[in-house]
């Protein structure tokens, strides 16, 4: 089916630009103080569209590799699109829990969420890692 493997990959693009893009526009993020409640919600809401796009994109790829009878790079996409429907569940919430915790002057709130945004970074790099990784080892 080249129609399916082209699809895939059309779709693979796709993943691997939306991940690139949140990375590279997230970590310059990091330099802000993370002090006041609006770069809590703008930050919060910069993942949130992250997590919505990963899992469209996530989604689209393991249905198409699902088509072009590639199992293995079909399952891959699909945890990707679990893990991030899990992380806007997890992180998202605790980021809006920390925002209010910084609008209420609480400055212990402001390195945790600094911590949060940080470690949300991580994982999108981890991920990022793992689709190119399991390109390399395909033989698409």
């Amino acid at each position: 089916m080249p129609g399916a493997m082209i699809a895939a990959l059309v779709f693979t693009v796709a993943l691997l630009v939306t991940t690139a893009y949140f990375i590279l526009g997230s970590i310059p993020l990091l330099v802000l103080k993370h002090d006041t409640p609006l770069d809590a919600r703008f930050i919060r809401g910069f993942f949130n569209i992250y997590y919505r796009a990963a899992v469209v994109t996530a989604s689209a790829t393991a249905i198409s590799y699902a088509v072009a009878g590639r199992p293995g790079l079909a399952t891959g996409a699909a945890v990707l699109a679990l893990l991030a429907i899990l992380l806007r569940r997890m992180i998202i919430p605790k980021m809006a829990m920390l925002g209010d915790q910084i609008q209420s002057n609480d400055m212990d709130a402001i390195p945790g969420f600094r911590k949060m945004h940080a470690t949300a970074i991580a994982i999108n790099i981890a991920q990022l890692a793992a689709i190119v990784w399991s390109l390399a080892v395909s033989r698409l």
